[in-house]
């Protein structure tokens, strides 16, 4: 039996190259040959196998009426909770209660701490507020329950829900909700207050989950059967949902396949994913995976090529772009775009990448010259994609409808320089 960490033969990529060339469905054992396809050079592999994805994407969005056009969202981070009951040996978004209090920081954001965060948002015309957490730290740390208790809460999730209503009612911005795992109950109970939600698969690897040192042992939130069942859970319950792929964290190319063909798979019987994350492994500091290889840049963008090419013309693919080197020439992002990517996913003008602080956003008129210069206008959207902005009937809650026209245009896609405008701030009870 071949070992499947070991690189596809050059007869198994140039087999799969035709296939994708000429237009076929691949299969798995093909996609997996693609993703080793190297070499820049005309006519190399890897170059080849670009230009088909650059196809498939350039077509996707002609039908949709916006040919050329590269999406970014304009975007608060909020860290509503660092803490977490997982322990993702790649992560540094997440402290320990001892850290929190060393550092002077309550287990959660306030309310005023949130709304002031979002406020100044909105002022430089941020449309997106980002809800990032870890998943239930109450079922792990006693702070955080009793912090919760403390403030009328029952549960994390709860405490989300109040916030992003308190957020869209007087900022007038979009809360994209990114709270980990979720029931099809708490989905249901979510959806009235949120434009979207989103939760990564990373991958359906359950070695990475089972095998004691992997990426995701001792992570309950990270079986990739109970994520599967989240993303069927959303489609079910009509949410604008965003997930995505890890990779680099261990997982092998068949993994990467099975993957992503099981993110295509839902959104093709749902609806609800119009946009997939393709986001490589970046190593950090103080965490166990620090000394593990970067995901290699041309590995990347084969992974890009072969993730549009099975997840086909119709959905976003999104590469974060700080995660890439932004140098003045922006040539990295230029073969982002040359692998089929069309959206760069949320950008900040005012708060960090919490999760990946080391990597700071480029400048919006940065992104906008190294969009231009390979070929791509950038535009704004809003924290739903044009689809589901359009189709606002179906796909958002009556009390959420107003919000997204507000700020959306007759294509869905946001409107540049509009501010989000909401209801003066609540006066304190006497």
């Amino acid at each position: 039996m071949p070992d499947p960490t070991s690189p596809p033969s050059g007869r198994a990529v140039q087999e799969a190259l035709r296939v994708a060339e000429a237009g076929a469905v691949l299969e798995p054992h093909q996609a997996e040959a693609l993703l080793g396809a190297r070499g820049l050079a005309g006519g190399d592999p890897l170059d080849r196998l670009l230009r088909v994805a650059s196809a498939v994407r350039d077509a996707g969005l002609a039908a949709a009426g916006r040919p050329g056009v590269v999406t970014y969202s304009r975007k608060v981070f909020v860290p509503i909770t660092t803490l977490c009951r997982d322990r993702c040996h790649y992560c540094t978004f997440v402290d320990t209660p001892l850290q929190l209090a060393r550092a002077g920081r309550a287990p959660f954001m306030t309310e005023d701490e949130v709304l002031a965060l979002t406020r100044d948002g909105a002022a430089l015309e941020c449309k997106e507020a980002l809800f990032t957490l870890g998943d239930r730290p109450e079922a792990r740390w006693p702070e955080a329950r009793q912090w919760l208790e403390a403030h009328g809460f029952g549960s994390t999730l709860a405490y989300v829900r109040h916030l992003a209503v308190r957020v869209r009612e007087e900022t007038g911005m979009l809360p994209h909700l990114n709270p980990g795992v979720m029931t099809a109950a708490e989905l249901a109970d979510l959806r009235p207050v949120a434009a979207s939600m989103g939760m990564m698969l990373e991958t359906t690897s359950r070695d990475l989950f089972e095998r004691r040192g992997a990426a995701h042992f001792g992570s309950p939130d990270k079986d990739p059967a109970v994520r599967l069942q989240v993303l069927e859970d959303a489609g079910t319950a009509v949410v604008p949902f965003t997930t995505g792929v890890l990779l680099g964290i261990g997982e092998t190319p068949a993994d990467r396949v099975e993957s992503l063909l099981a993110l295509a798979d839902t959104a093709r019987r749902h609806g609800h994913v119009r946009e997939v994350i393709v986001q490589n492994f970046r190593a950090k500091p103080r965490t166990a995976m620090r000394g593990e290889p970067d995901l290699a840049l041309q590995e990347y963008a084969a992974a890009l090529a072969v993730s549009r090419l099975l997840l086909g013309p119709d959905l976003r693919i999104q590469a974060p772009p700080n995660l890439s080197a932004t140098d003045d020439d922006g040539a990295e992002l230029a073969l982002l775009l040359r692998a089929g990517v069309d959206d760069w996913g949320g950008v900040s003008p005012l708060t960090p990448d919490h999760v990946n602080p080391e990597r700071p956003w480029p400048h919006l008129d940065d992104l906008a010259r190294w969009s231009a210069e390979g070929g791509f206008e950038l535009r704004e959207r809003l924290a739903l994609q044009p689809e589901h902005a359009l189709d606002a009937e179906r796909w958002l809650d009556p009390v959420v409808r107003p919000a997204v026209a507000a700020l959306a245009g007759a294509d869905g896609l946001a409107v540049q320089g509009r501010r989000p405008v909401g209801a003066a701030p609540r006066r304190p009870a006497a």
